[in-house]
Parts: structure tokens; sequence; C-alpha cells
């Protein structure tokens, strides 16, 4: 499958990292919508062609709000892999990931490109080598793939912080060998279910990029290949949500009986996004006003007529039932929480919309980690 398509590497030293993917396709990219953005972007946006022959990243930069040296440093790092591989620097693509407003060294990018080029490899070290070394605040790499039918997909984000997606800071990194038809719509769509659906703290990056990249050398069902990419997609997301900086929770918060999709979608994301629900969900605390508040500053048509369960492996619980509060179970709803995965439905009883958001708790290490990120 990709077995010899795919060669990645990655090389990590400090809080600088190249990582390098080594492979000749057809790529499709979403980046966010912050209308400040990476010199990386810019570049992207500028110069990549629909086939690829190779992608390089570098870590502990973004390459954001640079000005014009940025995007000279940028293509120079383009430039670098071109060279390598001995073709056109429109079938380059690049991502930064890092300190905003800082001037790359691209002397030591190109130290630490050298090396990774050098050390480019098939295996499973190889992809965990290229994961790590896209890390900046992420506690762990964040690899999922999936098998089926002669298809393999393999997904490879980084994102801890500064993370609330419109399209997290998040770079994910999706290879294939699967060929479908309007693979374009199927993979902005899975990307619209999972990342755009996480926030760990409210902060749309700069730097935001999803990159996927086919062979097109196995004809699939466009239907199974979208389940299979939106499921992987999905976990990754929940991998990001799992490591937010200083988090010990994730969360789903999952609305439905809205006027409409797009109600849901923003209770979802306001509720998930609420520092004063995330902050209840790491104390334990089932304090269903704060999720009340922010269903109603939401934007959406929202009244008192709603209904809110918390659920998680500990058992399932109504706080708010058609705008009545339980507090007999609130002794109840306390043990649910303690999970390291809840929950939260809210029915507002308007009509047939749904969507949820996943988000992760707000703790003291955020705070700790963020306090000094750049000393």
């Amino acid at each position: 499958m990709l077995n010899g398509r795919l060669k990645c590497s990655g090389i990590k030293k400090g809080k600088n990292g190249v990582g390098i993917a080594v492979i000749e396709g057809r790529i499709f990219a979403v980046y966010t919508k912050n209308r400040i953005r990476s010199a990386s972007i810019t570049f992207n946006l500028r110069n990549l062609g629909e086939k690829v022959r190779g992608i390089i990243v570098n870590s502990g930069n973004a390459n954001a709000f640079t000005g014009k040296a940025g995007l000279r440093n940028a293509e120079r790092i383009a430039g670098f892999l071109a060279k390598k591989l001995g073709c056109d620097i429109s079938e380059i693509a690049i991502a930064s990931t890092g300190v905003i407003g800082m001037q790359l060294d691209v002397d030591e990018i190109e130290r630490l490109a050298d090396e990774a080029f050098r050390n480019l490899g098939e295996g499973e070290e190889s992809i965990k080598s290229f994961a790590r070394s896209i890390m900046t605040t992420d506690s762990f790499p964040k690899i999922s793939r999936r098998v089926f039918d002669g298809i393999e997909i393999l997904g490879i984000a980084k994102g801890a912080g500064m993370i609330s997606p419109n399209m997290a800071t998040m770079l994910a990194f999706i290879f294939t060998n699967a060929r479908v038809e309007g693979m374009d719509r199927i993979f902005r769509e899975a990307v619209d279910i999972s990342f755009n659906r996480l926030i760990v703290d409210g902060d749309m990056s700069t730097n935001d990029t999803v990159f996927l990249v086919t062979t097109e050398e196995v004809e699939t069902d466009s239907e199974k290949f979208s389940k299979n990419l939106k499921s992987l997609m999905l976990e990754l997301a929940e991998m990001i949500a799992r490591d937010g900086e200083g988090a010990t929770k994730v969360f789903w918060v999952k609305v439905e009986g809205a006027r409409s999709n797009s109600d849901a979608r923003k209770v979802a994301r306001a509720v998930a996004g609420s520092n004063l629900v995330k902050t209840a969900m790491f104390g334990g605390d089932p304090n269903f006003g704060r999720i009340v508040c922010a269903a109603g500053y939401s934007g959406a048509e929202v009244d008192e007529d709603l209904t809110i369960k918390i659920k998680s492996k500990k058992g399932e619980v109504f706080v708010v039932e058609r705008g009545n509060v339980r507090e007999e179970n609130l002794g109840k709803a306390r043990e649910v929480m303690e999970a390291e995965k809840v929950e939260i439905e809210i029915n507002l009883h308007k009509g047939d919309g749904e969507s949820y958001a996943i988000g992760c708790d707000l703790t003291f290490d955020y705070v700790e980690l963020n306090s000094k990120y750049t000393t």
C-alpha cells in the first residue's frame, strides 16, 4: 500500500525540529481562516500546485508575523527540499509551528533538514520520528491509521494549545493510496466534522494546516473511504483535545433539538469553548448554570425550555430537564464527571438541528505553561 511510496523522517533538537515526508501524489489543503497567516501558508497558496513530491515542516518557530523576510525564509526551506528531490519548488508543501513573530534561523533549519533527509525511511519508527519532530507543547505523538480493501489512510497530527480551528497551533498530514470521485469535497467534509469541532483554548492559530496527499493507486468506494477518513480525523482531533495543554479530561458537547444544524453548532462551540465550563470540568463541578449561560450567548435560538444530561463510563444523569433543575441528581453528576471522558448532551427542544464540539478542561498547568511559553 503506502509502503515504498511514503518515506518519512524527523529530527528534534531542543525547541527546534524538522520533519520531512517524501511522497509523489495529488495534494489537497485546508488552512486557517486567521487573517494573520504564517509565511508557510502564504508560500503554499502562491506556489503549490496540484501535485506534490515532498513536505517539509519545522517546529519551534511559526514563521508568522515575519513579513517579507519570513516569506523569503519559507521559499528557502522549500527550495532546500526541492533541490534534494530534483523537482520544481511548486511540488513542495511546507508548514511551520511554534512561536509567532520571530524570524527563523534558516541555517539551523537546513542543518536539521539535511540530517532528516539522510534518515528517510519507510517503517513505523520513521513515521514516529516525523510525528515527534513536529511537536511543540504536545506530550505525545498523534498517529492514526485505517486499512481496508487494499486502501491505507495514515494520519499524523500535532497540537495541544492555541486551538480553535475554523477551516487546531494545529497541523495534520493525511496520506493515502485511494482514488475516489470528489476527493476534495470528501476531505473538506472530514475536516469540518473533526478538526473544526475542536476547541482547546479558543485561540485560532496563524498556522493551522491540514494536508491530504493521495497516490491514487487504488480505486475505491467513495462512501466507504469517506467514513474511514472521517473516523481517522475524529480520532486525531480527540487526541489533540486529550493532549490539550495541562488537560486532564476530554469532553464532547452534543446538541440536538435545535432550530437548525447551524444553531446546534453555535451552542456546541460556545459550551465547549467556555472557560467557565472548562474549569468546572476540571473540578468535576456539575455547574449547569455555566452551560446554560454559554448556550444563551451562543447566538442560537435558545430559551429556558432545555434539557442537559451529563454522561460518562461512570453513568449518566439529567441535571436540567425541560428547564427544571434536578438538584437531587447533582451528587451523582459529580461522580459521572470524575471520568477522563465526559459527554454533555443538550436538547433545545426547538427542531431537528444537531451538532457537536470537542473540548478539554482548563487547568492550573495550562496557565503555568502559557505564562512562560517564550521564555
